[in-house]
């Protein structure tokens, strides 16, 4: 293809030719995204209905779900329907789509993760200067500056990935429309805006990372300065959630966007891009569920409450 304008769609890559696997690759997407469906929104409802929750740290946490539910459902329902329907195509409109919301959430994703850190800091580091720090505006105007900033950066990303010229074919050597992937299919020379946003890209997570890191260092060096057990042991078990996804976030984007390029992408390659774009947002309600106890609490009460709610209309109909 000479050129952007006779592009009209692109084939995405399927993982199999056998119908009987693209099947069962329909089933265990379709598993994990109910998973990642169910987490995320159970954590959303008991944020929003649990007033014991309503503190900056589960109002981030309720963000960031909200975010991990929009970045799982950009990739996985299409590559199911691909796999139910034995077709590859992906339109021209939808790929850019895919690409401006993957954009979007994961670097929202970021955004709101480098804010918990900030809370965590200020919350351990400076209690004293907690309730005036991370109040009810504060929190909504940073979690709204992320959401502004992240739209911004995400329609400047897309518009300059998109203004380059396909001359390598239209064939994605991915399972969703992927920059790095897209960008193998650009005229030489025509992707230099381009790799000036991703160089540009690169330093922005790199600053946010810093600054997680540094707030971390911060928070330990006071953490261990807690005379008691059990003090050490709640400012650990409010950290450790949120470092744990910090981490998983980063390492598993970091392992599929920094291997080395190749023309063909192989099975370690989609594992590993699996890993990056849909296994954080199905872990990140496990992980904060496992060691908080308000959220087990929480969670409890909602079962109870439904449970209950569930025997009353039984009897009811009775």
């Amino acid at each position: 293809m000479s050129n952007r304008s006779t592009v009209t769609e692109f084939l995405l890559l399927g993982f199999s030719d056998v119908r009987e696997l693209q099947i069962l690759h329909f089933v265990l997407f379709l598993v994990i995204y109910l998973m990642g469906l169910v987490g995320n929104l159970l954590i959303i409802t008991v944020v929003a209905l649990d007033h014991r929750l309503h503190t900056p740290m589960y109002f981030f946490l309720g963000n960031l779900s909200i975010l991990d539910l929009g970045f799982i459902s950009v990739t996985v329902p299409k590559s199911m329907a691909n796999s139910l329907l034995d077709t590859r195509l992906i339109s021209y409109f939808a790929c850019v789509s895919q690409v401006f919301l993957f954009i979007f959430f994961g670097s929202a994703d970021i955004g709101i993760l480098t804010i918990m850190a900030y809370d965590r800091y200020v919350a351990i580091c400076h209690p004293l200067h907690y309730e005036r720090t991370m109040n009810r505006r504060a929190c909504v105007h940073m979690a709204a500056s992320t959401w502004v900033t992240s739209f911004l950066y995400s329609a400047l990303h897309t518009g300059s990935t998109f203004a380059v010229s396909f001359c390598g074919g239209h064939v994605v050597n991915q399972f969703f429309c992927d920059i790095p992937q897209l960008l193998k299919l650009a005229c030489p020379d025509s992707d230099r805006g381009e790799n000036g946003v991703i160089v540009f890209s690169a330093c922005l997570v790199f600053s946010c990372l810093v600054f997680i890191i540094v707030s971390y260092v911060q928070i330990f060096r006071a953490v261990l300065r807690i005379p008691s057990e059990q003090g050490r042991h709640k400012a650990f078990s409010t950290c450790l959630p949120h470092l744990a996804v910090v981490s998983l976030f980063v390492l598993t984007g970091a392992f599929a966007y920094l291997k080395p390029t190749s023309s063909s992408t192989s099975r370690l390659d989609l594992v590993l891009d699996i890993f990056y774009s849909v296994v954080p947002p199905v872990l990140n309600p496990v992980i904060y569920s496992m060691r908080n106890k308000e959220i087990k609490a929480a969670l409890r009460k909602l079962t109870g409450w439904r449970l209950s709610l569930a025997q009353k209309m039984s009897l009811l109909r009775l």
